[in-house]
């Protein structure tokens, strides 16, 4: 657990051919933004360049992802790493969450933590990452995707070209069976001035047909500051923050409501939030409808107007559904949605949360009186 983001890391300490120096002042030459982000099911190591610097740039990408993996450079990070964590740890919400995902996927790899914890990056040695990646960097496991002002043809060659050297093991992605894990809990954080609360329910996957309705919902529920949450719970005073989102992986799928408030509040506002969602069919409008398609295709359309952007998109699809949809696809079904689809969601994937997490401070101890 962690050994994806901590080797995410080590690729940026230079490569089997090269310092990080080196590698780090051949993108400044050419002007480029280089980056990398591990999540649950990836890791995506991305540059930004004008096009007559695309194929150096495709170069270096595809170094970086040959590290050297040195002792010393993983000694060091693994700080660096420890540092990371121990920021999280000091940040109320994500500390419930996190539990909340722990409980839900018990015992499925989406339980484990990205970051993973100080007990196993502070256990993993550098052999076994050394180990994790000859299995796991491979072509066979490997999307390529581009956009911008690129010539496919060239892109091919070129990307066989760069990885004809990488030992060619063949990876076959494994898929636990996800059943959702029933928990209530209460967590004590002196580092709280409110209370936190998560709510977890199942949701629909990546590659289910539903997750379009799902967007719709979660967005007339508590997507923003139009949302039924937020008039009912924010606007109101009751909470500084109320929301709803999907979250769809590769297979599975979540729905998730989150809220922040006083600690001695939490009753309260979990009444709301279910009173909410018990009224949320019946109470669906046209205007909800129109406005939630615009809101979401507007930012849908935003994110494509950017080379990076259609560059995200079209690798998390193939990497997540095997398939690629255009934007205008994806807006077509958005607009085709009826008020009859959101309810039918609400049938399937009904709001009965299975975990309900929270996080408190501690009580205050009163001084003993003399």
């Amino acid at each position: 657990m962690g050994v994806s983001h901590f080797l995410e890391h080590m690729m940026f300490k230079g490569s089997t051919t090269r310092p990080a120096s080196e590698v780090n002042e051949a993108f400044d030459r050419i002007g480029a933004r280089n980056n990398a982000f591990t999540s649950h099911e990836l890791t995506a190591y991305h540059a930004h360049a004008l096009p007559e610097h695309f194929a150096t740039s495709f170069s270096l990408v595809a170094d970086l992802l040959r590290p050297a993996i040195r002792e010393e450079d993983f000694t060091s990070e693994r700080r660096v790493i420890l540092e990371e964590i121990a920021m999280y740890e000091d940040n109320p919400f994500w500390v419930v969450y996190e539990q909340a995902i722990e409980k839900y996927f018990q015992g499925h790899p989406l339980g484990y933590r990205v970051l993973g914890t100080k007990e196993t990056v502070g256990s993993l040695t550098r052999e076994q990452m050394q180990e994790y990646f000859s299995k796991h960097y491979s072509p066979s496991n490997t999307v390529v995707a581009a956009a911008g002002r690129v010539d496919f043809d060239e892109l091919v060659r070129q990307a066989e070209k760069e990885t004809r050297q990488w030992p060619a093991v063949k990876i076959q992605r494994q898929f636990q069976t996800c059943v959702p894990h029933a928990a209530s809990f209460t967590i004590e954080d002196k580092k709280a001035t409110r209370g936190y609360m998560v709510l977890m329910w199942p949701g629909p996957a990546e590659s289910d047909p539903r997750r379009y309705a799902g967007m719709l919902v979660a967005d007339i529920a508590g997507g923003s500051d139009g949302s039924r949450l937020h008039w009912s719970l924010v606007e109101t005073g009751i909470a500084v923050h109320a929301a709803v989102a999907q979250q769809t992986n590769d297979g599975v799928g979540t729905i998730v409501s989150t809220a922040v408030c006083p600690a001695e509040d939490l009753d309260r506002v979990l009444a709301i939030i279910k009173d909410e969602f018990k009224k949320l069919s019946a109470s669906f409008t046209e205007d909800d409808l129109l406005r939630s398609r615009k809101k979401i295709a507007t930012a849908v359309a935003v994110a494509g107007e950017s080379p990076n952007g259609r560059m995200q998109r079209i690798g998390h699809q193939l990497v997540t559904t095997k398939t690629f949809r255009s934007l205008e696809a994806e807006l077509e079904t958005l607009n085709a949605l009826t008020i009859d689809d959101l309810r039918s969601f609400l049938v399937d994937f009904p709001f009965d949360p299975v975990v309900v997490g929270r996080l408190i401070p501690p009580p205050i101890v009163q001084p003993p009186t003399t």
